[in-house]
């Protein structure tokens, strides 16, 4: 065995790894784990076995791992797309002639082994191509050991994992991976499978062509066509986005990257792969919309397991398996420029008392949807008694920021049991709105401004964002006066050019602060359509959607200055509120459903 360097300068800075701006990496997954793909055919990021395993490629957080399938030349352009309702990815070079490689995570998935599958097509005129495979388990990069060919398949390992590769057999195998060239005739085609697994492959290497048809019914049956809506393509392109990134288990990561950079070198870089309960809750809340749907059941089962388990020490977000978030440190990357590496998220310490009042939204949703079972009902008990045992203290909120009585959460709080409470038995929803009375009552009495809309917390006068929300989702009728002002006020001071800011941090334009979020951009689209201002959700909708590149992918901000995309990639939340907002600003706003 020749050691591997863990960082081998030389391989960074090749053409195929550089890293790219966010906005030309598309992303391909399978429930389990997810890859973000380079234009120019780098597998640049992907966790194996699952999201918050160590990378098995990590070129973009300067690592050495990666699969790369590109033209055997310097001189080519890119683009690609999306076949309608999945995340099967066709990346598309043009040089002399034009090639394709459809590239797929296999589903459905087996949470202990990733199928890549990668079907290179020559489109128009002969094609050459590079192939290279250099796998590096960790953040120390450990390489591949022992790779034989046996009957045209390379088997090897990498750390704790075996590795099986087919359709490159003529590849040569050397200290630091695979290299291969290959020539493809106008209109042919070439598969390459590669499974990694941490477990030894018990079956027959399986068929390139088996494998692309179950994928292909998979995607069939988890994203059906949507119609009349505000945006169809992008609704359906949304639920693909949010299928890959929900694993069997019903947990759906918040994104599928750890330590991409909302700000360069402001240290403001954080690890995504874990599930949020409140994205959760928005992701099915969301899908409840359009009716009974399988991330409808996923959220409530993984809400309602997490609930039943911790009651009111219901920590904000888990690991897929509803284990611990690790806590927060620094392995030995470079980092994506602008930023360092981070593992783990100290949100595993943080109390979000907003996180409560969304589950029970979610649950009300889901009942008028018939979804909710008896185990769901205890849960939703739970949430109530740790709203009522809790929603005086102090919490992080929803920006986990420093500990406060966030407006927001007690408001969310009292959305939730007002909702929950319209379709639970006369005992309880006398109670639970009761209740969400003296939760509403406490807000009017310590947290609204002197102009009349609400401010953050009762020490913080600003205007958030943020408490758009709770009149989205019923704590005040939308005609309420302090709704109303609200929203003019979010509008005014937090709104430019057809984005929104969460909040003013200082006397800096806001542009200079952050980058607009995209979530309070759909949320400002949902509120003025709650108004009745139709011309003004459609502005905020069109130009919020616009906020990506050419794969239809969201991060978290996005920078209006530079129209660049800022922070992990793909955010659930985003694509959830773009799904919600396609359905609700289509029709006639109703409170509910």
């Amino acid at each position: 065995m020749v050691p591997i360097p863990r960082y081998d300068a030389d391989v960074a800075a090749d053409a195929d790894v550089a890293p790219h701006v966010l906005r030309e990496y598309s992303f391909v997954a399978d429930g389990e784990r997810g890859a973000l793909i380079g234009p120019r055919g780098d597998f640049a990021w992907m966790c194996a076995p699952l999201w918050h395993s160590e990378p098995v490629f990590s070129t973009l957080l300067g690592g050495t791992g990666t699969y790369v399938v590109a033209p055997d030349t310097s001189r080519f352009v890119w683009g690609g797309y999306y076949e309608d309702g999945t995340l099967i990815w066709r990346s598309r070079w043009v040089d002399n002639g034009i090639v394709e490689c459809r590239e797929a995570l296999a589903m459905p998935a087996d949470p202990h082994t990733v199928v890549i599958l990668r079907r290179l097509v020559a489109v128009e005129g002969d094609a050459r191509l590079r192939v290279a495979l250099r796998v590096r388990v960790g953040y120390e990069g450990r390489g591949m050991e022992c790779p034989t060919l046996r009957d045209g398949v390379w088997h090897a390992r990498a750390g704790s994992l075996h590795l099986r590769w087919q359709g490159a057999g003529t590849a040569t195998s050397s200290a630091t991976g695979f290299e291969m060239r290959l020539g493809l005739r106008s209109g042919r085609t070439h598969d390459l499978l590669l499974e990694i697994s941490d477990r030894p492959f018990a079956t027959a290497t399986p068929s390139a062509e088996a494998v692309w048809r179950r994928t292909e019914q998979a995607w069939a049956a988890a994203t059906a066509p949507i119609h009349g809506t505000l945006a169809d393509r992008d609704a359906r392109h949304a639920t693909a986005v949010l299928t890959g990134l929900t694993s069997g288990s019903g947990g759906m990561v918040a994104a599928a990257t750890t330590a991409l950079p909302e700000r360069a070198a402001q240290g403001r870089n954080y690890d995504y792969r874990y599930c949020w309960i409140r994205d959760q809750c928005y992701a099915g809340h969301a899908t409840a919309v359009y009716g009974p749907h399988p991330l409808l059941d996923a959220a409530i089962n993984f809400v309602s397991d997490r609930l039943l388990a911790d009651g009111p020490q219901l920590k904000p977000a888990y690991t897929v398996g509803g284990g611990p978030v690790p806590s927060q440190s620094t392995p030995p990357l470079p980092g994506y420029p602008g930023g360092k590496v981070v593992v783990g998220n100290w949100v595993n310490q943080q109390f979000q008392l907003d996180t409560f009042g969304e589950a029970l939204l979610l649950f009300a949703a889901a009942s008028r949807r018939d979804r909710l079972e008896q185990q769901h009902w205890r849960a939703v008990e739970a949430a109530v008694a740790a709203i009522e045992s809790r929603w005086t203290e102090p919490d992080a909120g929803i920006w986990e920021l420093h500990t406060r009585r966030w407006t927001h959460s007690t408001l969310t709080c009292a959305a939730g049991l007002r909702a929950v409470a319209a379709v639970a038995p006369r005992i309880q929803r006398d109670h639970w709105s009761s209740l969400a009375d003296t939760l509403t009552r406490s807000a009017v009495t310590e947290c609204v401004h002197p102009s009349g809309r609400w401010q953050r917390a009762p020490d913080d006068e600003r205007v958030d964002a943020a408490l758009l929300l709770p009149t989205l989702r019923g704590a005040l009728p939308p005609d309420h006066p302090t709704s109303r002002h609200t929203l003019d006020a979010v509008r005014t001071e937090l709104g430019r050019d057809g984005y929104v800011y969460r909040f003013r941090h200082d006397d800096r334009p806001l542009a200079e602060a952050e980058g607009a979020f995209l979530l309070c951009g759909f949320v400002m689209a949902l509120a003025d359509h709650q108004q009745g201002n139709s011309f003004e959700a459609v502005r905020w909708f069109e130009r919020n959607r616009a906020a990506c590149g050419s794969p239809a992918l969201f991060t978290e901000e996005f920078d209006v200055i530079e129209r660049q995309l800022r922070g992990n990639l793909p955010q659930a939340f985003v694509h959830a509120l773009l799904l919600e907002s396609a359905q609700r600003l289509a029709r006639p706003w109703r409170s509910r459903g």
